[in-house]
């Protein structure tokens, strides 16, 4: 399986506290109980420990990533603002 991730092992956390500050809402933790009831069946994958790897990509293709990381991407104010422009 190819994966074309430019970085591994991003928390779940940082993601959403990237996004929460990107979209202006605010971020809270939720107890591992809660997450399922909160989020539904995504919910579950949410504690999961699966990152992927891009080894083989890079590896059997000679890939290699260019750009932005995610939370840098995340990080850029256009980000949000193309998707606020997109929503209207």
């Amino acid at each position: 399986m190819v994966h074309a991730v430019a970085e591994e092992g991003v928390p779940s956390r940082a993601i959403a506290e990237a996004i929460g500050h990107g979209a202006d809402v605010p971020v809270a933790s939720i107890h591992p109980a809660e997450v399922e009831s909160h989020f539904g069946w995504i919910g579950a994958f949410f504690g999961l420990d699966i990152p992927a790897s891009s080894a083989l990509t890079r590896q059997r293709l000679g890939w290699e990533p260019v750009g932005p990381t995610l939370l840098e991407d995340l990080a850029t104010p256009s980000y949000f603002a193309r998707a606020a422009a997109a929503a209207r």
